[in-house]
């Protein structure tokens, strides 16, 4: 770290946050009416450190989960139901049917079948309630809804049911995202009353699915802080996290939140020390709208964020108990090097990074920004094993996410403090580079790998040889421009301006189907999604390979099209010095 680095890292302090953590820890914010509280808190403690806040107030269409059981043979099995699942109040009853899952304590289970599976699957759960393990996720809710199921029980992995939310809507539906709400009733129950249902339903029993739901239009708050800087003040990392949570949510997120109070704080003290500007924001709408709160900001504020966004910092679940590590964390290859380095400074710990889920606040990838972290710090592999812990999507893999268990001891100070200072120089550094840190020669080295493995599902029933020439003709002219960055040929301001206007094109093509400025399904996709048909030619059967290769003859030309253009943005930079 240099002097300014580690002065203003320094100025850290436990005092804001954990007061913030402690007042978040007793009450829920999972209505509007009380995120809204726990936002003009966030916005009254701001003032009070005489940082100026903007408060939007998007209107968001949410799902706000009630109660819910399930009935059977004359015994009531407690319950959840997952936001956007359709209402059942009245019960739905239905003949049970189990179908075990192939990963039984995944956070988002997706069922693999073969094209003749599929028509036993539908034949077995057509008008019936299904009963399977996994989380009452989009995945299993929309594939069981395709299937002719008419109602979804999910069997939690341990003693706890875990709220979510089933829709595989991103944010705020749109008319093109209406048909795709889900249709039928879905709960969740822990193992135990799981195992009893699963008895039921080998014995042909019926039950009856009960679960309340609200659903609408609220007027929620959305505070923005913008702390400008002195050189390139348009420019501008934008630094967020989600303030509602499931009850009281202490690892999930008021953590996050709290670390968001404090760096705001320090940077808009130290504003006259930073170059380019930081934007954070907290994030209504998260559970119960599928990232409804960000989904606003990418929609209203696109072509801002197309203009001048450098990156984009997603702060959840940071300093939470045992998380002592830094493994699958959340990083797009052109930022690995740059975070690992920070992390490795701050924290002493060797990060692994993965590619980003769809998942999380991640709700600017059809804009095109770099971006990076989701989830912090987590508890190693072997501590979660000598718990008995599986996996879980926050709370730095405490089991209690998404439960009422949530609480004040989830946190842990110590980490919260390391956590907040690698978040801090994250930012801090990204905003002072007089070189944006993103490496694209390592995405292109990503796009090969990509493509070779893809190659090599396909074998000789389609070439993938077009796009692997004009990948390899991009990874060479990066490696000319970031040597022209090395020797001053290429100076900073050319420099800045090409890595950003990379990313508005490779990002799109590496993580998202639709069109830029939409916002695709909340469900897994692929590296270079246009061309990840041909890693599933043998799943689709001799009758689909022509359509298949259709297909991929599309998804190629969309894939060398922007690679090209990447290429020729690249060459004007080298070829002008600038």
């Amino acid at each position: 770290m240099n002097d300014i680095e580690s002065a203003i890292i320094g100025d850290v302090s436990l005092d804001a946050p954990w007061a913030l953590v402690e007042s978040f820890s007793t009450y829920k914010r999972e209505h509007p009416d009380d995120v809204n509280r726990g936002m003009n808190e966030v916005r009254t403690r701001l003032e009070k450190h005489g940082v100026p806040v903007t408060m939007h107030q998007p209107e968001l269409y949410l799902s706000l989960p009630g109660k819910a059981r399930v009935e059977a043979s004359g015994k009531t099995f407690r319950a959840k139901p997952p936001a956007y699942c359709v209402d059942a109040r009245d019960g739905l009853c239905g003949e049970l049917v189990y179908v075990a899952s192939n990963q039984p304590r995944a956070i988002s289970t997706m069922f693999e079948r073969s094209v003749e599976d599929a028509g036993d699957l539908a034949a077995l759960v057509s008008g019936k309630i299904v009963l399977s393990e996994g989380f009452a996720n989009p995945g299993l809710v929309a594939q069981f809804t395709e299937l002719g199921a008419i109602g979804v029980i999910a069997i939690n992995p341990g003693v706890d049911i875990h709220w979510g939310i089933c829709t595989t809507i991103w944010g705020t539906p749109d008319l093109d995202d209406l048909p795709r709400k889900p249709r039928i009733p879905a709960v969740a129950v822990n193992r135990e009353s799981g195992d009893a249902l699963i008895e039921l339903a080998k014995a042909g029993m019926e039950v009856t699915v009960f679960a309340e739901m609200e659903e609408g239009w609220y007027s929620s708050m959305l505070p923005e802080v913008f702390i400008e800087g002195t050189e390139e003040p348009e420019k501008y990392i934008l630094l967020h996290g989600h303030l509602d949570s499931w009850d009281v949510g202490v690892g999930d997120n008021a953590t996050g939140d709290a670390s968001l109070l404090e760096m705001a704080r320090v940077l808009y003290e130290n504003r006259d020390k930073l170059k380019r500007s930081v934007r954070v924001c907290w994030w209504p709408g998260h559970s119960t709208g599928r990232y409804a709160g960000s989904t606003w900001f990418a929609d209203h504020f696109a072509l801002d964020l197309d203009e001048n966004c450098v990156a984009s910092v997603n702060c959840d679940s940071p300093g939470c108990r045992w998380a002592t590590e830094f493994i699958n964390l959340c990083m797009m290859s052109e930022a690995e090097d740059f975070l690992s380095e920070v992390i490795a400074e701050v924290a002493g710990k060797t990060a692994e990074g993965e590619r980003p889920h769809r998942a999380g606040d991640y709700s600017f990838n059809n804009i095109g920004l770099t971006s990076y972290l989701m989830l912090s710090s987590t508890m190693a592999e072997r501590a979660r094993e000598e718990k008995g812990y599986y996996t879980v999507g926050g709370c730095g893999g405490n089991i209690a996410w998404h439960t009422e268990n949530d609480t004040l001891e989830i946190a842990d100070k110590d980490i919260l403090l390391r956590d907040i200072k690698v978040y801090l120089l994250a930012v801090l550094r990204n905003a002072n580079a007089e070189i944006l840190p993103f490496d694209w020669r390592k995405t292109a080295e990503e796009f090969l790998q990509t493509i070779d493995g893809y190659q090599g599902k396909a074998g000789d029933r389609f070439d993938l040889t077009p796009v692997r020439s004009e990948a390899e003709a991009l990874k060479a002219k990066l490696s000319v421009f970031y040597d022209g960055i090395a020797d001053g040929s290429v100076p900073p301001a050319a420099a800045n301006s090409v890595i950003q206007r990379l990313a508005r094109i490779l990002v799109p093509l590496n993580f998202t189907r639709e069109q830029r400025f939409r916002h695709d399904p909340a469900t897994p996709i692929p590296a270079l999604p246009a061309l990840s048909a041909a890693a599933d030619l043998d799943k689709l059967g001799p009758a689909k390979l022509g359509f298949a290769r259709t297909h991929l003859v599309r998804g190629q030309n969309r894939v060398i099209a922007a690679l090209k253009q990447a290429g020729a943005l690249i060459e004007t930079a080298t070829a002008r010095g600038g």
